[in-house]
């Protein structure tokens, strides 16, 4: 059982940046996929990013690309999620889940646990 907790939403104004945190616990965190997804109001579940166990791979969505950076710790039982040039349309409500594989996807039924998620919201 992998419990997660996020941290590091806010509020933040358009360019800014914002550090989300996925804190993990359970000794087998480190050889789990990790996966974060966001959901604006009124708006289906996306994908975000992901890393796998190593952290050598890492998958984006193409309207995060360059501007997004997902890392983890594995000794910190730790996923980041680095946002940047943040802009208002990225609002919503991020959640990390972990996939009990090592191998990263993008869809939101390959994780089997979720944290409960944390708030950005970037003013215009």
């Amino acid at each position: 059982q992998v419990q997660l907790v996020e941290s590091g939403g806010g509020l933040v104004q358009a360019g800014g940046s914002l550090r989300l945190s996925c804190a993990a616990s359970g000794r087998t965190f480190s050889s789990y996929a990790v996966g974060w997804f966001r959901q604006a109001p009124g708006k289906e579940r996306e994908f975000v990013a992901a890393i796998d166990w190593s952290g050598v791979n890492t998958i984006y969505a193409d309207s995060m690309k360059g501007r997004f950076t997902i890392s983890r710790d594995n000794a910190k039982n730790t996923v980041y999620l680095q946002m940047n040039s943040l802009k208002p349309e990225d609002t919503a409500v991020y959640y990390c889940a972990a996939r009990n594989r090592p191998s990263i996807v993008t869809f939101s039924s390959g994780y089997d646990y979720w944290g409960q998620g944390t708030q950005v919201v970037v003013s215009s």
